[in-house]
């Protein structure tokens, strides 16, 4: 498989929640607690899939698992499967029912738990997570990542990520120090997501930072067609993963995009539709945008640093 049809088939592995959208969010959904070790900050730990979206092997009910890091997801989620194979012990449930969206998947009601993972040098405790079928996410023929870590967790840390070196961390906010090569990109806090502005062709869009989503840029299909793609232009088919599957996208070419001081030229671009919701992001930025280079996210406080590319064009 080359690289482009892999971004293609994995197109917005947290357009797999990204965006998600709850029903009853307006409900008390309490914070987790985090409590680092000395230093206030995990180690730098390596994906534990050969995914370009971060991964990280986790702690939960005594065994091993891995989850997905995925500043997209509005909260945290657990695997039907996972949740049924974890000890009786301690494991909970709360009957808050929730209704789901993933990015051009259908929607799935869950019921929620409380969870508590370890990760090399920190402790999550009452981390609340909707218990949903992933499908191919929880599948270890295909993602094998049963456990979203949602912008529940990513807003109580900065994120940090090194994607050249497949690498990850979490710091705790206070424990910070920004890197002097990290520049801030301006972003905008939508709920708890961060939004960044991107040019496509020279057309202006407000995207969602997504850390779960694999490719640069997706697009609902109303924002794509408002910024000139759907111009008769020659289109592909490709694959997302999304809530409990895989949907059809349309692939389609844009001749520049523009993120965090860096021009893109020919950029695949994956065209989606929209659920029926309102406030669905109109486009995903993806782990593509940070290739070479390094990321610092703070959902919490609203900033994202990333170093200056080499190059400032790029295709």
């Amino acid at each position: 498989m080359n690289r482009r049809s892999l971004l293609i088939r994995t197109a917005g592995l947290a357009s797999v929640l990204g965006g998600a959208w709850w029903a009853r969010d307006h409900l008390l959904w309490p914070k987790p607690g985090l409590a680092f070790a000395a230093g206030g900050a995990t180690p730098w730990m390596p994906y534990a899939r050969r995914s370009s979206s971060p991964t990280v092997a986790v702690r939960l009910g005594g065994r091993q698992v891995v989850a997905l890091i995925d500043s997209g997801a509005q909260y945290s989620v657990i695997d039907r499967g996972l949740f049924a194979e974890l000890p009786d012990t301690g494991r909970s449930l709360f009957d808050m029912p929730l209704v789901a969206y993933g990015v051009g998947g259908g929607a799935q009601v869950g019921r929620g738990t409380a969870l508590d993972i370890d990760l090399a040098g920190l402790r999550v405790s009452g981390l609340r997570a909707a218990i949903l079928d992933l499908g191919p996410l929880a599948s270890r023929e295909w993602l094998g990542t049963p456990l979203v870590l949602g912008q529940d967790l990513l807003g109580e840390a900065v994120l940090a990520l090194d994607p050249a070196r497949r690498h990850s961390r979490l710091v705790a906010r206070d424990a910070f120090v920004r890197p002097a090569d990290l520049a801030e990109t301006p972003v905008q806090r939508a709920g708890r997501a961060l939004t960044a502005e991107v040019t496509v062709e020279g057309a202006i869009i407000e995207a969602v930072v997504d850390t779960g989503a694999s490719s640069l840029l997706g697009l609902n299909r109303e924002t794509a067609d408002r910024v000139g793609l759907l111009d008769g232009r020659p289109q592909t088919s490709g694959m997302h993963l999304v809530l409990g599957g895989a949907a059809r996208t349309a692939i389609i070419e844009a001749r520049t995009v523009t993120f965090a001081d860096q021009l893109y030229r020919r950029v695949p671009v994956g065209v989606f539709d929209q659920p029926p919701l309102p406030n669905f992001p109109g486009g995903l930025v993806g782990m593509e945008a940070f290739a070479g280079r390094r990321v610092a996210m703070d959902l919490g406080a609203g900033t994202l640093h990333v170093s200056r590319p080499l190059d400032l064009t790029v295709g």
